[in-house]
């Protein structure tokens, strides 16, 4: 199967081209927040507060990057579950975010916001940090610097290597595989 060449944000057109199994390259600005980020950001929109970037189209990578070593834009940025982000996502969602990046399974809530809000759900390869921050071209700070390594940074990521998990359509690539007794789930 070839890989989708993606130029992020995402837009309508991209997410229905996407299906779960799919292997893409992102290319463009990503987003990182974790769960102490994600409960700063529905907080500011309890208080109708500006969020520290606009959600339209945006995509955010469930990961806390470690410190740049001399002469590098990111130390090791992989994925952390993604289900610690499950009581958050389909706010955000509902408010205009389009993708996820993470690792693992998604709950019900999520995957009906998915479908509801046509979005995706990306998986990237827990275990590989160092490999994908070779694909981060820029990070920077943006807010809540608080938190340290859980700040939300923009990233600039090109050719960033993930699997559509969960699609726009319902499709789940942990279900198929259990199906197709593909995954051990145990």
């Amino acid at each position: 199967m070839a890989e989708k060449h993606i130029e992020l944000p995402l837009t309508e057109e991209i997410i229905k081209e996407l299906h779960s199994g799919d292997r893409v390259l992102l290319s463009g600005t990503v987003y990182t927040a974790r769960d102490e980020a994600h409960l700063y950001l529905c907080r500011m929109m309890d208080a109708k507060e500006p969020l520290p970037f606009d959600l339209n189209g945006a995509v955010i990578y469930y990961s806390g990057p470690c410190p740049a070593p001399p002469g590098a834009v990111i130390g090791p940025a992989g994925p952390t579950t993604s289900g610690r982000m499950d009581a958050y996502a389909p706010r955000l969602l509902d408010a205009g975010l389009k993708g996820m990046i993470g690792k693992g399974k998604r709950n019900k809530a999520v995957k009906e916001s998915i479908v509801k809000n046509r979005a995706v759900y990306f998986g990237a390869v827990g275990g590989a940090g160092a490999l994908l921050s070779s694909c981060i071209k820029e990070a920077e700070v943006i807010a809540f610097p608080e938190l340290g390594a859980e700040a939300v940074y923009r990233l600039r990521v090109e050719d960033f290597p993930c699997a559509v998990v969960n699609d726009s359509y319902g499709g789940d690539l942990y279900e198929e595989g259990v199906r197709n007794n593909c995954v051990n789930t145990d």
